[in-house]
């Protein structure tokens, strides 16, 4: 095997180096569409089969709506036909979670079965009591792994007994179920509980509600349903109860919001409101009677048109009797004398006359039956709410404001308690050593009528149904506020102070030191004056010397020295004729140097 494969390996060595490059790029072109080919091949095959959710179609839209809604819910990758209402899913192990939670949150019809579809196997060569433990083994497993595939329950163990007829009563038994469920977090709420033990007993044919027993792995009974009516009541009395806290906190932040749109939020802290409500569920039949409309009211006029009537006549009958003659006294049989009393026959043969008058009218009116459930309802609405006032800083007449301290505490005390009873705790100033004094100016009785407007408008304010609102004008505590600022203020008036200190020393400073370098100046000035002073007398010597010998006629005889003085002095001096900025510029500069 080694010998063939080391000679077709050289076979081909050979022949590759016999082709021509056309044919080498020919094979390699047909190398790479096979790998290619192959890669799609497996890449296919490894893609991953969709399964249906349900065998049967879901032909209402509405159904169809509400199932697409939970999947979306879910996060998980679905498709639908529109047409025929064929739903399809990943794998089958997703298939069976979602025919779980459909199911057991009742999306489903209740007609729809979901065992149908996973445990009606028949195979006609198995006996049928093979056939019954297969089906019961499948039951048990089927009924685990649906379990199991919800988010809630880690691990389910699942016994199931079939019903089994006997001859005798006695000896026959009816389908049981024991359920016990290994849960993670909370107990699920009794509504997911009702479903599970109703799609386990859609499972177990025969199967009734009080042979299946569902707890957790702690003995905890779970569908005991009876046992938890009280509990119910509870959750129910919790629930209106979170129900009335909710109406109370969604109009408290109404009106807060309405508030503060119009004060600051700073002012307006918080709004209280509680609701009296009448959580009993009350169900009448009311007959009423309204006014006919004769005339309807037309609302493009600014007044009312509207005319109505209390009845309308639908049939009427009028009767009228006159009667004239002698009154008549029955006296007994004849023969036999009359029993009638005086008064009678004292009528007798007396003429009289007698009118009846009657009418009989039917009115139509108009009738409204109604038929009134409501629960809950508010009884009251009672609402609270604080407005702080403005706070004003008192002010001297340099418009500064007015610290209390040690020196002017009496004087400030005196001249506040005028009107400021005992003004060191009055709520409406704040009068403290150290401190900048405010006083406290509430909101009008105009402004918190307004606000309590709002607030009315706000929470729905019913005035027959006994609703109340307040708004106060309290001043809010600010202690800490006003600490901070009065800090603030102290610091920025001694940093004020401290720069105007250091200005006025920088100035003293820049005038001293111009006062000294003008009086340097002048010193240097009055220097440079005299030496100059000095050298003019001596040229003006030495020159007075020199012509006084010229006019004697004298030979002067100038030391070396002299001479090379007095050539720089004339070089010096026609320098400063030709270049006279020059020249200055270097005097200057001599000057700076000593």
């Amino acid at each position: 095997m080694n010998d063939w494969l080391k000679n077709s390996i050289a076979k081909l060595k050979s022949a590759w180096a016999s082709w021509k490059p056309v044919q080498k790029a020919i094979a390699a072109g047909i190398l790479v569409a096979v790998i290619v080919v192959l890669v799609i091949v497996f890449k296919g095959s490894s893609k991953p089969t969709t399964v249906q959710l349900f065998r049967s179609p879901i032909t209402d839209q509405n159904k169809r709506d509400e199932i697409v809604t939970r999947l979306e819910q879910e996060n998980i990758e679905y498709s639908v036909n529109e047409t025929t209402g064929i739903f399809t899913v990943p794998d089958e192990r997703t298939a069976r979670r979602l025919r779980t939670l459909l199911t057991t949150e009742g999306i489903l019809s209740p007609s729809y079965n979901i065992w149908d579809e996973e445990l009606n196997v028949s195979n006609w060569t198995t006996t049928d009591f093979e056939r019954g433990e297969r089906q019961l083994q499948r039951i048990n497993n089927q009924i685990k792994q649906h379990l199991e595939s919800l988010d809630y329950i880690a691990n389910a163990n699942v016994t199931i007994n079939q019903k089994v007829d006997a001859l005798f009563s006695g000896d026959s038994r009816p389908a049981q179920a024991s359920i016990i469920l290994t849960l993670r977090g909370d107990t699920p709420e009794r509504r997911k509980i009702k479903g599970l033990q109703d799609l386990i007993i859609s499972a177990v044919p025969g199967l009734r509600e009080e042979n299946i027993k569902i707890s957790d792995n702690f003995g905890n009974l779970l569908n005991d349903f009876e046992g938890m009516a009280e509990f119910d009541a509870v959750e129910v009395v919790k629930k209106q109860q979170e129900y009335r806290m909710q109406l109370e906190a969604k109009l408290a932040a109404k009106a807060q919001n309405m508030l503060q749109s119009n004060f600051t939020t700073d002012r307006v802290r918080s709004v209280a409101v509680s609701v009296e409500m009448d959580m009993s569920k009350v169900t009448s039949d009311k007959t009423e009677y309204t006014p006919i409309v004769k005339t309807p009211d037309n609302p493009d006029t600014p007044y009312s048109e509207l005319e109505t009537v209390d009845s309308f006549t639908l049939s009427e009958q009028k009767v009228t009797k006159k009667w004239t003659g002698t009154g008549y006294n029955p006296e007994g049989p004849a023969g036999v004398e009359g029993q009638n009393p005086p008064v009678y026959s004292d009528m007798s043969n007396v003429i009289g006359q007698s009118t009846e008058e009657g009418v009989t009218r039917n009115n139509v009116v108009n009738t409204e039956q109604k038929h009134i459930e409501k629960a809950p309802s508010i009884d009251r609405i009672t609402a609270s709410a604080n407005i702080d006032g403005y706070w004003e800083k008192e002010l001297d007449g340099s418009n500064s404001p007015v610290f209390v301290n040690e020196k002017n505490y009496q004087a400030l005390k005196a001249k506040y308690e005028e009107k400021y009873p005992n003004v060191d705790d009055n709520d409406n100033i704040r009068f403290r050593v150290g401190h900048i004094v405010r006083v406290y100016k509430p909101v009008s009785d105009s402004v918190r009528e307004q606000a309590a407007s709002i607030v009315r408008d706000a929470i729905g304010y019913n005035r027959s149904r006994g609703d109340s609102v307040t708004i106060t004008s309290w001043p809010i505590p600010r202690e800490d506020d006003w600490n901070i600022e009065d800090e603030a203020i102290i610091k920025a008036q001694q940093t004020r102070k401290t720069i105007m200190l250091v200005l006025i020393g920088v100035v003293v400073i820049l005038i001293a030191f111009i006062v000294f370098r003008m009086i340097s100046r002048e010193l240097e000035r009055r220097r440079r004056l005299r030496e100059e002073e000095i050298l003019r007398r001596q040229q003006a010597e030495r020159e007075k010397a020199l012509w006084e010998a010229k006019q004697d006629g004298m030979e002067v005889t100038m030391s070396v020295e002299e001479r090379k003085r007095a050539e720089l002095q004339e070089n010096a001096i026609a320098m400063a004729k030709e270049h006279p900025e020059d020249v200055a510029m270097l005097i200057r500069t001599w000057m700076m140097e000593e």
